[in-house]
C-alpha cells in the first residue's frame, strides 16, 4: 500500500522518537495519552526529511511565500530545511530569514538574519508544533517592526486540535480568531488515530484512551 505523505510523516515521527504513546502528564496539568518531542529530532537525515514534509505541505495547501521566516530558536532549521526542500522538490524558490534574540546595532545590525523584508513581502512563518502561540506572539512585533509584511500563514508538523485551558478553541483558532492568520499543519489528530486504526503505526491499545481525550479536550 502506498503511503500519503501525512502517513509517512507519523510513522517518521514514531521511529523519531517523537510521537509516543502511553500515560503523560502535560505542562497545562491533562494527562494524555500520547505526548510530542519535537526536540528528538536530531541527525541530518532527519532533518532532511523534516524538511520535505513541511515542503510538501506548503505545496499541498499552495501557500505563495517570498520568505520562510524561522522564529528562534527550533524555527531557524526548520525554516531553512523547507526552503531547500521546496526548491529541491517543487522547484520553488523562496528566501529564509530569522529572528535574533537581541537587536544587533553593529555590521549590518537588524532584527532578523539571512533575506532582510521590505514591504508588501509575504511571509510564511515555519514552527515545529502549537500550544499556546506563543512563538507567533513574539515574532509578529518583531516583523511589524521591520517592514509592512503580509503574513500569508504559519505551518506547523501537528495540530493538536485541543481546547485551551481558558478556552473553548484551539490554539491554531485562536490564533486565525486574533491575527486572521491561517495556521496549515502537516498532520493533525485525527490523522494520528486514523494511521492507528489503519495500522500505519502501532498503538491500538491506546486507540479507546486516544479518542476519549479528544472527546472531552478536542475541537473539530
Amino acid at each position: 500500500m502506498s503511503l500519503t505523505y501525512k502517513q509517512q510523516f507519523i510513522k517518521f515521527m514514531v521511529e523519531s522518537g517523537v510521537l509516543k504513546f502511553g500515560t503523560f502528564t502535560l505542562k497545562s496539568g491533562r494527562i494524555a495519552p500520547y505526548f510530542i518531542n519535537t526536540g528528538n529530532y536530531k541527525t541530518g537525515e532527519q532533518l532532511s526529511r523534516l524538511g520535505e514534509y513541511y515542503a510538501a505541505c506548503i505545496a499541498e495547501n499552495k501557500v505563495e511565500a517570498d520568505t520562510l521566516v524561522g522564529p528562534a530558536y527550533k524555527g531557524i532549521p526548520l525554516a531553512v530545511t523547507s526552503a531547500v526542500s521546496l526548491w529541491n522538490n517543487h522547484k520553488i524558490n523562496v528566501n529564509y530569514c530569522f529572528d535574533r534574540k537581541e537587536v544587533k546595532d553593529h555590521g549590518e545590525g537588524g532584527l532578523f538574519v539571512g533575506k532582510q523584508l521590505v514591504d508588501g513581502e509575504r511571509v510564511l512563518i515555519v514552527e515545529d508544533v502549537m500550544t499556546s502561540g506563543k512563538a507567533l506572539r513574539e515574532i509578529l512585533p518583531k516583523l511589524e517592526a521591520t517592514a509592512k509584511v503580509n503574513v500569508v500563514g504559519m505551518v506547523i508538523s501537528v495540530d493538536r486540535m485541543e481546547k485551551g485551558l481558558n478556552s473553548d478553541l484551539s490554539a491554531v483558532q485562536e490564533v486565525l480568531r486574533d491575527f486572521g492568520i491561517k495556521v496549515y499543519s502537516i498532520v493533525n489528530m485525527a490523522d494520528i488515530i486514523s494511521a492507528i486504526e489503519d495500522g500505519i503505526i502501532e498503538g491500538k491499545e491506546y486507540l479507546t484512551a486516544m479518542k476519549e481525550y479528544r472527546a472531552q479536550y478536542g475541537v473539530n
